[in-house]
């Protein structure tokens, strides 16, 4: 299967023809509009150090259904000891930060700065959402991706004490449920995220299901309380 060439024009091959690797595209650019687009379609930015922008769109799919969400009980006893403040939307740009930190001392980040400042900018336009873990007033977890209508698409997350991003995932599915969202998109197969209730389905399904939940690309503003 061929790797497509973007150029500038705002359109993506249908993503069922990705490679088996569930590499897409390569090139194109990282404006709000061609991500906007790029995500309604089920595809996702991905790349190196020194590579072009890659587009992937992987089958199958991991995903969480909030109703999934597994909590253990050490979880859950530290969820109900309130030891963590959680935050939404307060510092995102911290948070994506810390997730490019994070990636990049455990052996390298696709986060590079224009990622970087694409989702800040989308942060800006009210697309884009953090949830922060706060112990004694420091930010020690949390994650961060994008919300089109009635899916979230989780792009990374990071700890620093344990359990914290944990905490800020329940937190988020919990918020995800009053909002009647419909699952997030967990992207990649991970054996912790996995443990956690996510489940891979197929591309085909998951295509269907993003058709079915997303019926706008308008902002939902800000999340915070």
């Amino acid at each position: 299967m061929p790797v497509f060439s973007l150029d500038q024009s705002l359109a993506f091959p249908p993503p069922q023809l990705a490679r088996d690797d569930g590499l897409l595209a390569v090139g194109g650019d990282l404006t709000p509009e061609r991500l906007l687009l790029a995500y309604r379609l089920g595809i996702f930015p991905w790349y190196g150090p020194g590579e072009p922008i890659l587009w992937w769109a992987p089958d199958p799919r991991l995903v969480l259904f909030p109703a999934e969400l597994k909590i253990s009980r050490r979880l859950a006893r530290t969820i109900r000891q309130n030891r963590f403040r959680i935050e939404f939307d307060r510092d995102f740009g911290q948070v994506i930060h810390q997730c490019g930190e994070t990636r990049r001392h455990s052996g390298g980040t696709w986060l590079d700065q224009p990622l970087i400042e694409a989702f800040l900018h989308l942060h800006q336009l009210g697309y884009a959402h953090s949830i922060e873990c706060y112990l004694d007033n420091r930010l020690v977890g949390g994650l961060y991706g994008l919300a089109l209508d009635r899916i979230f698409f989780g792009e990374s997350m990071f700890s620093l004490v344990r359990d914290s991003s944990k905490v800020a995932l329940a937190a988020l599915v919990a918020t995800l449920k009053s909002r009647d969202f419909a699952l997030i998109d967990c992207q990649v197969r991970t054996e912790h995220l996995l443990r956690l209730g996510a489940r891979e389905i197929s591309g085909d399904q998951f295509f269907q299901l993003l058709q079915g939940h997303i019926c706008h690309t308008a902002p939902d503003g800000t999340w915070q309380s």
